[in-house]
């Protein structure tokens, strides 16, 4: 018994000490309420030395995938897959609300006073999609408000490497070796985390903690619970789906450390270096995993299908409207997806997405600042399920590309599934 415990200590130590850190931080936010924003310092450091990895994290893990894969087919199949998986998680997120607004519609009994709405430019989808995937100056990559551009051009730089054959090998290798640098980067401020993640998340309980409590009670009852329940209980069926019971004993062996940075700070970049690590730790092989995590953290968004549903019920119970129909259900699963998988990788696309709603569904203006006020309160479960989702997807990508025996090499502490062109081998 005494072996045991020291074992699930030894194996869950930083887990357990960022639920402790967390936990304290939350009580002393209740405590000190707005505070708490004294410390707030201490967790911008950590936020700010994360958003500083992750240009870089992101561009030589994508590029060094790439350019080490020894097929470009399999590259495709991986992309393909991906993509799949993508849709149908986001459709399964979706319909999981819309029942359950059905059941328990969020409007009932909610009042509201409509602030003046704010002057909304006209939408160019073409602009959008041009300023999504691509920037007119180099430099401009270099910022992760650009995320989009930055994968697009990691993945050129990566096909340009393997096309160059034998010439392109040294520049493989620095790629690989840049990348494996990058991640010990993330080990050392990972460290911090502890510290980081109780100050911000006590300056979160004690700036917003009455408006969480008061705020839209309905909906968010609603949305936290579908939230919690969809990522204890879908997930584990993905991972079993990938893995049967060992790729569900890999899931949740490794996911807090992402799951638990992502609701501390409300956001899916933050958590891609922890997401990555959790990935291999899982199994899942390096080219797949370091294609996936970076760009599921852009487009891939379960918790935003989730909100976009509720956000669109919400408005329809409000104006006293019917949310029936088989044409509104399917427009409703239909806006879930462009807010979850399309217009997430456009910069100000959450705003776009809850725009779609309001003009799609022919609501007043008016109506914004509602849905945007239930976006905010609603944004640290997404967003715990949102990047929960790009891990379990890898796993279900790895299942798909290739076959059960994926699941092998987590057992095998292998993680990579083929040598790459230039990588340095790991002790």
């Amino acid at each position: 018994m005494a072996t045991t415990l020291r074992t699930l200590l030894t194996t869950y130590r930083f887990t357990l000490i960022l639920l402790a850190s967390i936990a304290a931080g939350a009580g002393l936010g209740l405590a000190l309420g707005e505070r708490a924003a004294v410390i707030k310092p201490l967790g911008d450091l950590f936020l700010n030395l994360l958003f500083t990895l992750v240009v870089p994290l992101i561009f030589f893990s994508i590029a060094s995938a790439v350019a080490g894969m020894g097929s470009l087919r399999r590259l495709g199949r991986i992309v393909t897959a991906m993509l799949g998986v993508f849709v149908a998680t986001g459709l399964v997120a979706a319909a999981l609300m819309l029942a359950a607004v059905r059941l328990y519609p969020p409007a009932e009994g909610l009042e509201v006073t409509l602030p003046g709405a704010p002057e909304v430019a006209p939408v160019r989808l073409g602009d959008q999609l041009v300023g999504a995937l691509s920037v007119a100056d180099f430099g401009e990559l270099l910022s992760r408000k650009n995320v989009l551009p930055l994968i697009v051009m990691a993945f050129l730089v990566g096909l340009g490497t393997a096309a160059a054959g034998e010439r392109g090998q040294p520049f493989a290798r620095l790629l690989a070796s840049a990348n494996e640098v990058m991640l010990k980067v993330v080990d050392l401020v990972m460290l911090y985390a502890p510290i980081g993640l109780g100050a911000y998340f006590a300056h979160l309980v004690g700036s917003f903690g009455p408006a969480l409590l008061t705020s839209y009670v309905r909906a968010l009852g609603l949305f936290y619970p579908i939230a919690i329940a969809y990522f204890v209980v879908a997930f584990t069926l993905y991972a079993w789906l990938a893995g049967r019971g060992r790729g569900v004993r890999a899931f949740w062996r490794n996911i807090p450390a992402p799951a638990l940075t992502a609701l501390a700070t409300s956001s899916s970049m933050a958590a891609i270096p922890s997401n990555l690590e959790a990935a291999r730790r899982a199994g899942v092989p390096d080219d797949i995993a370091e294609v996936i995590v970076p760009i599921g953290a852009t487009i891939h968004m379960e918790g935003s299908c989730l909100s976009a549903v509720l956000k669109t019920a919400l408005l329809f119970g409000l104006f006293g409207r019917e949310l029936g129909g088989a044409e509104t259900y399917l427009a409703v699963l239909g806006v879930a997806i462009l807010s979850g998988t399309v217009m997430s990788g456009i910069p100000g696309g959450g705003f776009i997405g809850e725009l779609v709603i309001v003009s799609l569904f022919g609501f007043p203006m008016e109506a914004l600042p509602i849905i945007s006020t239930v976006g905010a309160l609603v944004d640290p479960p997404a967003t715990l399920v949102n990047a929960a989702g790009d891990n379990v997807s890898c796993m279900v990508v790895a299942r798909i590309i290739d076959g059960p025996a994926w699941s092998d090499r987590q057992a095998a502490g292998v993680h990579s599934s083929e040598p790459r062109a230039g990588a340095p081998e790991r002790c």
